[in-house]
């Protein structure tokens, strides 16, 4: 799947970069975590692996996928209901020794520091938008989105995959506005991010942003 579980394409140009990782299903929640940030420590009693007194936060970017012919124990590490983070290297380099390849870790979920606003970047075609919502911070991740053009009223989108949600609006022609229910319950209205004469593959921004 283009650009990971998530869809966030390149990590870099996104602004993701490399402190990411895929999360194993237990976590992922059919593509419901896309977005959120964990901090990340190598249990230190645990294992001699470990860099000491070192965290790390990180993105939840991607899906580590099941592999049902290991055993959890051995190879099928993101099997459930393992709860496994699949860290991109440089960001696992941070805490544990490269060479052990797999180390226990103690990890809790903590708010996302993003700078600049939201990110809306619009594909797909005539009365179909597939919006790829990136840069979210607090929460990280989405429950919940509504678009607006400005000839209509509020329709609720879809989760289509990952951080991609669908429309089948036809909205060409007018301003977009959103309307984001991230999975706190916090909602923030991004009003006329798109201007009328937007174009598919477009990225749109404003400062509205999560806390």
């Amino acid at each position: 799947m283009a650009g990971g579980a998530c869809g966030y394409g390149n990590l870099y140009s996104t602004g993701y970069g490399t402190d990411t990782a895929a999360l194993s299903t237990s976590l992922f929640n059919d593509g419901a975590a896309c977005g959120e940030c964990y901090q990340v420590q190598c249990d230190q009693g645990s294992s001699p692996n470990c860099k000491p007194g070192v965290t790390v936060t990180i993105t939840a970017t991607n899906l580590c996928p099941t592999d049902y012919s290991k055993p959890n124990d051995n190879g099928g590490w993101c099997n459930p209901p393992r709860k496994h983070l699949d860290m991109a290297q440089p960001a696992w380099e941070r805490i544990g020794v490269y060479r052990a390849g797999i180390v226990p870790v103690l990890f809790q979920r903590v708010p996302c520091s993003r700078s600049g606003g939201v990110r809306f970047t619009i594909n797909g075609h005539s009365y179909f938008e597939l919006v790829l919502i990136t840069n979210v911070g607090g929460p990280g991740s989405i429950r919940a989105v509504q678009i607006k053009g400005s000839r209509t009223g509020w329709t609720t989108m879809s989760r289509n995959w990952g951080a991609n949600w669908q429309s089948n609006s036809y909205l060409n022609g007018q301003s977009i506005s959103f309307a984001v229910t991230a999975t706190n319950g916090q909602k923030v209205v991004f009003q006329d991010v798109a201007p009328s004469n937007w174009g598919f593959g477009q990225t749109f921004t404003n400062y509205g942003q999560f806390y």
